[in-house]
C-alpha cells in the first residue's frame, strides 16, 4: 500500500496533466467571410444631419478581400472599397472630377464586408437595366445568405454616376437638402466595374427607400467614380460575381 503522501502527489500529477491537455489550443477551421457590417445610417444623414464621420476607412483593420461603399464625411465626395483598393471621388467641376485611391477617409454611413472568394457567371442579355438587375438577384438569390456584396464587370452603353457636393458648413434635414450641390455625370461606351450590396431590410440605412441595392461604378481607368443612378448594360460584355458560400 503506497503511503498517503505519495497518492496525493500522484493525484496532482494527474490533475495537472489533464489541466494541460484541457488547455491545449485546438485546430482553428478556415475562416468564413465575415457578415455584412454597417456603421451608421443613411437616414441618419439624410434626416438628422449627422454629418460627420463615423468610421475612418484605414481603421478597418484587414484590408485583403475587403469592398464597401459610401459617401465622404459632409457629404463632399464618393468613397468605394474594390478587392482591397479604396478609391475617393470628389467634384471639380460640372463635367470633371477627381479620383484618388487612398484610405485617408471618413465616411458618415458606410457598408462593407470581406469576400475571399468570387463565383462568376455570365448576366443574361435581358439584363439591360438596374431595375432588371435588382429583380434577377433578388431571384437567384433565395437560398443564398443576405444580404450580400457583388460585383460586375463590363461595357455599359450609357450610365449616370452621381457625387454628393454638399457645399460646406450646409445642414441637412431632408433628402433634398442632402443633394444640394450634387452633380451627375454621364458615361458612354465605357469598360466598369461596379460594386453593389443587396438587401431587403435596409432600406435608408444602407439603400434609398425605393430599392434593395446600393451600387458604385469606377472606370476601368479608374478616373471616373460614383454613386449608380442609372445604367444601360451593354449585351454580352457584362459578368455577375457572387460571394462563394
Amino acid at each position: 500500500m503506497k503511503p498517503l503522501k505519495s497518492v496525493k502527489i500522484t493525484l496532482a500529477l494527474a490533475s495537472l496533466m489533464l489541466s494541460s491537455c484541457a488547455s491545449e489550443p485546438t485546430q482553428q477551421t478556415a475562416t468564413t467571410p465575415q457578415e455584412v457590417q454597417v456603421v451608421g445610417a443613411m437616414r441618419n444623414v439624410m434626416w438628422k444631419g449627422e454629418l460627420a464621420g463615423t468610421i475612418d476607412l484605414d481603421t478597418i483593420s484587414q484590408k485583403e478581400h475587403l469592398v464597401g461603399l459610401g459617401p465622404v464625411e459632409y457629404l463632399a465626395g464618393e468613397l468605394m472599397i474594390l478587392d482591397g483598393r479604396a478609391y475617393k471621388s470628389v467634384v471639380t467641376s460640372d463635367t470633371k472630377m477627381q479620383v484618388e485611391e487612398t484610405f485617408s477617409a471618413k465616411a458618415p454611413f458606410f457598408v462593407y464586408t470581406h469576400v475571399p472568394g468570387w463565383s462568376e457567371q455570365v448576366l443574361p442579355d435581358s439584363i439591360r437595366t438596374l431595375q432588371q438587375l435588382e429583380l434577377y438577384l433578388d431571384n437567384v438569390t433565395q437560398t443564398s445568405k443576405r444580404p450580400f456584396a457583388f460585383k460586375i464587370s463590363g461595357e455599359v452603353e450609357q450610365a449616370i454616376i452621381h457625387i454628393v457636393n454638399l457645399p460646406a458648413g450646409s445642414t441637412v434635414s431632408s433628402p433634398d437638402e442632402a443633394h444640394e450641390g450634387q452633380v451627375n455625370y454621364t458615361l458612354a461606351d465605357e469598360q466598369v466595374e461596379i460594386l453593389g450590396f443587396f438587401s431587403t431590410e435596409h432600406k435608408a440605412v444602407f439603400t434609398h427607400h425605393d430599392t434593395f441595392m446600393h451600387l458604385h461604378l469606377i472606370t476601368k481607368d479608374r478616373s471616373k467614380m460614383g454613386h449608380l443612378d442609372s445604367v444601360a448594360f451593354k449585351p454580352g460584355t457584362l459578368k455577375l460575381y457572387l460571394p462563394t458560400e
